[in-house]
């Protein structure tokens, strides 16, 4: 049974065209990959089945009486409110109904005879309405997701404008779960997850028994959970079935034959070409030439395969720094108050080191306490003065300026075409440079940002997540300089398929938290 169907849909953005003609249907019960490179127009897509954007042409139908749930990258939650009263609204339906059995039960006080046989009817459905639904378990079913995702280590009476970003999609990803929607829709959900939670996140979809559409570009998540996969690539839109393994398989296969195709068409063309300029003039032969570029005329052209364009990334070494770059003594990180017991902590010149922990410990925290963009709560932190650090922020505000005019004055010594070439090095086009941040997608804000650390001198780099938004090939490419990369690293990831061909050592935070875990 389709529940959701898109047809012939089209769509620009900024004057850059994103989708064209796409056409699209779920089927109950469906796990659903959508793929494709940064830019593509994957959270356009989602947008406009989803009702937020309206395509240019084209037409979106549910099936009725159906119910929905998305986790975007852009949620908000209300001020003013705990993290067990946000996770109580997925069940307001629920109370509503409780209270209209309240009512009723008041005016059971004081009615007829006739009007009691109406309202005990009325009563009993409800009550199995409420009983079916689970409605007298909601606290077991909420402490049960913020189990999973690690919300009960927070507290669930923790007021929401208190957590950090990472723990607010956490918040939004757990409502959304106890929704339990028949069409689930997610862009890139394991982004603020860790190991742990990404595993139960995992265990949690492969049982979901409605149909689900999931962004990701975390490979080892989506092969466990889908099913089947929709690629968006050059304003297209194109159906897999089975997993990611497959669609690479069958993507490079359509490639060999297109390309096949394509080769075979062209020397058909230039036979035929040939054959009519040699036999045109010639009265014996002209039928025949004309024939021929009849023939040429209605061919229909196969379009030769689109390169796909990959990011290269290098980082330029600056000179080199003293024997320790970081050395932490007695350091304890927090605000108000402590996160951590007293570390001591050392990094070399030219090692590598992840910091992995449960979000919420303060990673984010001790690399801005190591860089000096925090105080310490207790403690010292002592920092080469040779340093000279390539910071990559998790979480930084977009800009409403263009990426050319973002890079170009951060380098005002640079010519147009040489911010233009360091741009285009992160795979970013001449649409996506000419575009102001603010409507660049997450993984191209961030090839952005790269794009400024490489091209300035640096000896040690300091990256936040900086996978989160990357895709699949800008990931791998990222990956490979780090490794190449001759300076010291520090590196915050939930991703140790990333980061661990990567790194020497791995701090763990957990062995420092002052949290009960």
């Amino acid at each position: 049974m389709s529940i959701l169907n898109v047809e012939h849909v089209s769509h620009s953005f900024g004057g850059r065209s994103i989708l064209e003609d796409v056409s699209f249907r779920l089927l109950k019960g469906e796990h659903v990959g959508l793929i494709g490179a940064n830019g593509e127009g994957k959270s356009t897509f989602l947008n406009i089945i989803c009702g937020k954007l309206a395509p240019e042409s084209g037409k979106v139908e549910w099936c009725r009486h159906i119910t929905t749930g998305y986790l975007d990258q852009h949620t908000v939650l209300s001020k003013g409110m705990s993290i067990h009263q946000v996770l109580e609204t997925a069940f307001a339906h629920l109370f509503e109904l409780e209270k209209e059995l309240l009512q009723m039960y008041e005016k059971m006080c004081d009615c007829s005879e006739d009007e009691m046989n109406i309202l005990m009817q009325d009563v009993g459905e409800i009550q199995d309405i409420l009983e079916h639904s689970g409605f007298y378990m909601i606290d077991t079913k909420i402490n049960e997701v913020a189990s999973g995702l690690g919300l009960l280590d927070l507290g669930l009476d923790k007021d929401v404008t208190m957590l950090s970003g990472g723990q607010r999609m956490k918040v939004l990803l757990a409502k959304l779960l106890l929704e339990n929607p028949m069409i689930l829709i997610l862009d890139e959900p394991t982004n603020y997850l860790d190991e742990e939670h990404i595993r139960w996140l995992t265990t949690f979809l492969q049982n979901y028994e409605n149909a689900f559409l999931l962004v990701s570009h975390d490979i080892p998540f989506l092969n466990n959970v889908i099913n089947l996969i929709y690629h968006i690539e050059n304003k297209e839109l194109t159906r897999y079935a089975g997993d990611y393994a497959y669609f690479e398989e069958q993507y490079a296969m359509k490639q060999r034959q297109q390309l096949a195709a394509y080769e075979r068409q062209q020397r058909e063309i230039n036979d035929l070409e040939d054959f009519i300029a040699r036999n045109k003039a010639r009265v014996a032969t002209r039928n025949m030439a004309h024939s021929r570029q009849k023939k040429l005329d209605e061919m229909e052209l196969i379009s030769k395969p689109k390169e796909k364009i990959k990011p290269e990334f290098q980082f330029i070494s600056a000179r080199t720094p003293g024997r320790v770059i970081f050395e932490a003594k007695d350091l304890v990180i927090g605000y108000e108050e402590a996160l951590t017991s007293p570390m001591n902590l050392t990094l070399e010149r030219n090692h590598k080191v992840a910091i992995k922990g449960v979000n919420g410990l303060g990673k984010t925290t001790l690399l801005k306490t190591l860089l000096g963009l925090l105080p310490p709560f207790h403690g010292m932190v002592e920092v080469d003065p040779y340093a000279e650090v390539g910071f990559f922020e998790q979480e930084s505000a977009a800009s409403s300026k263009t990426a050319l005019e973002y890079f170009w004055e951060q380098f005002p010594s640079y010519m147009n075409q040489e911010v233009r070439a360091a741009l285009a090095k992160c795979a970013l086009t001449s649409d996506h440079i000419e575009s102001a941040i603010c409507v660049l997608s997450g993984g191209e804000q961030a090839k952005v940002r790269l794009a400024v650390i490489m091209n300035r001198p640096c000896n040690v780099l300091v990256l936040d997540e900086p996978t989160n938004h990357l895709d699949i090939d800008a990931k791998e490419e990222l990956k490979r300089a780090l490794k190449e990369y001759k300076g010291t690293v520090l590196l915050v990831s939930h991703d140790p398929s990333f980061y661990m061909d990567i790194v020497d050592d791995v701090w763990d935070l957990e062995q420092w938290t002052t949290k009960i875990l």
